[in-house]
């Protein structure tokens, strides 16, 4: 049981599979200036949070508590904190990647790192939405430059970054061929992908053609092998940063554009993904919610690869 100086969090001492989560009662850290202490409500679950439980990644070794996305209430605020006061809902995404540990009863997080919670959607899909949201938006407009009527091809478009980002093109006006599992189709015409693209039983190289916007959610020979769908001058954009140099020597001998990304953390970017919740034109599928002390089933099923859409860790 936590105290008025502790909390509860989901920490770990070695790398491994999910088995190695563990609820721990640590410090309750406090806001320095330029900071603010969230009491956290739900905490969107991401790739990434597997793969550094696993492998350390950017982190290097344990312990450390996982955890980017975050939706709560403002406990405290440091010295020079203007934006926010005690009690405010927000979310955001904290830096990354060094900027962790939302996956706890509550998180320290710079005040331009969040934005308001926009009042007509719950803790659950604020904390879904702001890794990937934040990811498919910086990739798709700010790196691509995605425009109205162009051709955007999204790779494993019923996933987090996928399936938010088929609604983030289509708001922008574009025209979205997703690759998917045949049974994901369906959910994929509901979200307005305009063709779908069984990746199990075809060749994308050869059933997709001049696309101006690829966004590469898979990393090595799929970030490379999209090039070959782009018209001339356009772009794929990958979110996996490592990989080889061929990437861009193949980019070059072709005359399109290779970019490989991090997301960044970004107030700017949070509210114009607030305006879009607000306004119904983006949406997180909840794949399915677990408590704070049940994260490693959460690390199980994001472990298993079949997820459509968002696993969220809930204040419990």
């Amino acid at each position: 049981m936590s105290t008025q100086n502790t909390m509860r969090a989901i920490s770990q001492d070695v790398l491994g599979g999910p088995e190695v989560l563990k609820e721990v009662e640590i410090e309750r850290p406090a806001p320095r200036p330029n900071e603010v202490l969230v009491r956290v409500r739900a905490a969107g679950v991401n790739p990434t949070d597997w793969k550094h439980r696993a492998t350390g990644g950017f982190l290097g070794d344990p312990p450390f508590v996982l955890g980017w996305d975050v939706s709560g209430v403002v406990e405290a605020v440091g010295i020079g904190v203007a934006a926010f006061a005690p009690g405010d809902e927000v979310f955001g995404m904290l830096p990354y990647p060094f900027g962790h540990g939302s996956h706890a009863e509550y998180v320290i997080a710079p005040v331009r790192a969040l934005a308001r919670k926009p009042a007509g959607i719950d803790h659950v899909q604020a904390g879904a939405l702001p890794l990937v949201s934040l990811t498919a938006w910086q990739a798709l407009v700010e790196h691509a430059e995605l425009r109205p009527g162009q051709r955007v091809l999204i790779h494993a478009a019923a996933g987090g970054v996928g399936h938010v980002a088929v609604q983030i093109a289509k708001a922008r006006g574009a025209h979205v061929i997703g690759t998917a599992s045949a049974g994901k189709h369906g959910f994929l015409r509901e979200i307005g992908v305009d063709e779908a693209v069984d990746y199990r039983e075809t060749d994308f190289t050869e059933a997709v053609k001049d696309v101006d916007v690829v966004l590469d959610t898979i990393g090595g020979d799929n970030a490379l092998r999209s090039l070959r769908v782009l018209r001339p001058g356009g772009v794929v954009v990958s979110i996996l940063p490592g990989g080889s140099d061929d990437f861009y020597e193949e980019a070059g001998r072709l005359g399109v554009r290779a970019v490989r990304m991090l997301v960044d953390a970004d107030r700017a970017g949070m509210e114009t993904i607030a305006e879009l919740a607000e306004t119904g034109r983006l949406r997180a599928t909840i794949a399915g919610t677990f408590p704070l002390a049940a994260a490693a089933e959460a690390h199980a099923s994001g472990d298993t690869g079949r997820t459509t859409g968002k696993l969220v860790l809930v204040d419990d």
